[in-house]
């Protein structure tokens, strides 16, 4: 069971600390519910306390799937990948 220690620090146990994805150096919230005190990992936010990931969510949300994209980026590729026009070399040890 933890302890608060003079200073009224508390270790949080592993399992809870990888439930709630918390790492060293995260900080993390209390807030007040009728029961007792919900933690839970602050979002990472600047100095003006804005998400600094909040214009990247959902960028990467599309209909089209990953070969699809990846042709329309670089172009029609010549051959499938994966397909090796070359011949195998006589030599070869």
């Amino acid at each position: 069971m933890p302890r608060v220690t003079t200073k009224g620090q508390v270790t949080i146990p592993k399992e809870i600390r990888d439930a709630l994805g918390i790492e060293s150096g995260d900080e993390i919230t209390f807030e007040p519910v009728d029961s007792g005190y919900k933690i839970q990992k602050k979002a990472p936010t600047t100095e003006d306390g804005t998400d600094p990931f909040e214009k990247y969510r959902g960028s990467a949300e599309s209909d089209e799937s990953m070969p699809e994209r990846m042709r329309r980026l670089r172009g029609e590729f010549p051959r499938a990948v994966g397909d090796d026009e070359r011949e195998p070399s006589e030599d070869a040890s």
